[in-house]
């Protein structure tokens, strides 16, 4: 049984690759359409294309993205969108629950080494590399930018993928700093199942069912100084790790209650 189970998902992965490179392609004289605008404007196409490709990958593998609760975000105003990171789907995630705004996404350069999707990759996220201090000012300058712009950001406080069994890893700092520097709120969002659908240890375990998103209120940075970075950042982590307990995310490791 466990054989054939492996079997099944290492078949169905290779199906998923396969959709993820032909629309990938399909839709590469779009993509080299939006680098070719305005930066502002061609991002805002790019973004869009991605949402068509998010849509059109979930439909074709099986995944069913799902709203499970929390209040959506408003579609006038600029956030610090910021998540848990568990899994490659955590980004086609956030492009069909944050489909209404305009928004950029703070990436990691290791993505812009697989040929062809790198290039895309590279142009549609605003780049850094945690190891260079001068790079991750820089990507602080272009997240502002935006954010001035009226333009939200979505940042993963983890940095990377959270390979423990705890809801989350430890947070950096950058998108705290941001919202205290910008006076604009933080509006985190949940992907519960990303794990189960595509375990971060390797693209060939990818496997269909529901993808659940949960919006948690926002927190208003207004009237905060970098005093209250820790209080602000400490506050969000306990926010975001009860509601991953109380949703009961499959990752987490729950100890059984000692009998009497």
């Amino acid at each position: 049984m466990r054989v054939l189970k492996r079997f099944w998902r290492g078949a169905f992965s290779s199906y998923g690759l396969v959709v993820f490179l032909a629309l990938m392609l399909a839709l590469l004289p779009l993509f080299v359409y939006s680098f070719f605008q305005e930066e502002e404007r061609g991002g805002n196409f790019l973004y869009k294309i991605c949402r068509f490709w998010a849509d059109a990958f979930f439909a074709l593998t099986g995944l069913r993205y799902r709203m499970a609760g929390g209040e959506l975000p408003d579609r006038s105003r600029a956030y610090i969108f910021i998540s848990n990171h568990i899994s490659y789907l955590d980004i086609p995630m956030m492009m069909k629950a944050i489909r209404h705004q305009h928004v950029r996404v703070l990436g990691k350069t290791e993505m812009t080494k697989i040929p062809v999707f790198g290039y895309i990759y590279r142009k549609g996220t605003v780049l850094v590399d945690r190891g260079d201090a001068s790079q991750r000012l820089k990507s602080v300058r272009q997240l502002v930018y935006f954010l001035r712009r009226n333009i939200s950001v979505f940042i993963c406080p983890e940095g990377t993928f959270n390979t423990t069994h705890e809801p989350l890893q430890r947070f950096y700092d950058g998108a705290f700093k941001i919202a205290i520097q910008t006076q604009m709120p933080i509006k985190p969002v949940l992907f519960l199942d990303t794990y189960e659908r595509l375990n971060y240890d390797s693209i060939f375990s990818l496997n269909p069912g529901r993808c659940r998103a949960v919006f948690l209120p926002e927190t208003s940075a207004e009237g905060l100084t970098m005093a209250d970075l820790d209080a602000l950042k400490n506050k969000i982590s306990d926010q975001m790790e009860e509601a991953l307990r109380f949703h009961r995310a499959s990752w987490i490791r729950y100890t059984q209650p000692t009998p009497d």
